[in-house]
C-alpha cells in the first residue's frame, strides 16, 4: 500500500472512529429494508471495515465476504435482531451503514 494511501487510510478512520455509535436494531430496520445494511462479524474491526470501504478497498473484502465475514444483513439475521432488539455498533458509509453485534463485556 502506498504512503499516500495509508495516509488516507488513517484519516478515514480517525474520523470514522468518531462517528461510531450503540444503536438498536429498531432504529435501523429502514436501512434493511433498503437494503443498506452491512454485517460485520464480530472479531474484524468495524472501523477498520468502514475505512476500506470508504477507500473501495476491494481486494481487503474480497477474502472477508467469501468467508461469510461481512455481508448484506440476512433475512434471519435481521429476524433474530428484531426479537430481541438487538444492541449494534453502527458507521455510516455513505449509502451504506455497516453494523456489528455489541459483544458482552
Amino acid at each position: 500500500m502506498s504512503d499516500d494511501l495509508q495516509a488516507l487510510l488513517e484519516q478515514d478512520k480517525a474520523h470514522l472512529n468518531g462517528e461510531t455509535a450503540r444503536i438498536h436494531w429498531h432504529e435501523l430496520e429502514r436501512f434493511f429494508a433498503a437494503g443498506k445494511l452491512i454485517h460485520v462479524a464480530p472479531g474484524v474491526d468495524l472501523v477498520e471495515a468502514a475505512a476500506r470501504m470508504a477507500q473501495d478497498d476491494v481486494a481487503w473484502f474480497a477474502p472477508l465476504k467469501e468467508s461469510g465475514q461481512v455481508g448484506f444483513v440476512r433475512d434471519e439475521q435481521a429476524r433474530a435482531w428484531q426479537a430481541v432488539d438487538q444492541p449494534l455498533w453502527a458507521v455510516v458509509v455513505r449509502p451504506w451503514v455497516l453494523v456489528q453485534p455489541e459483544q458482552n463485556a
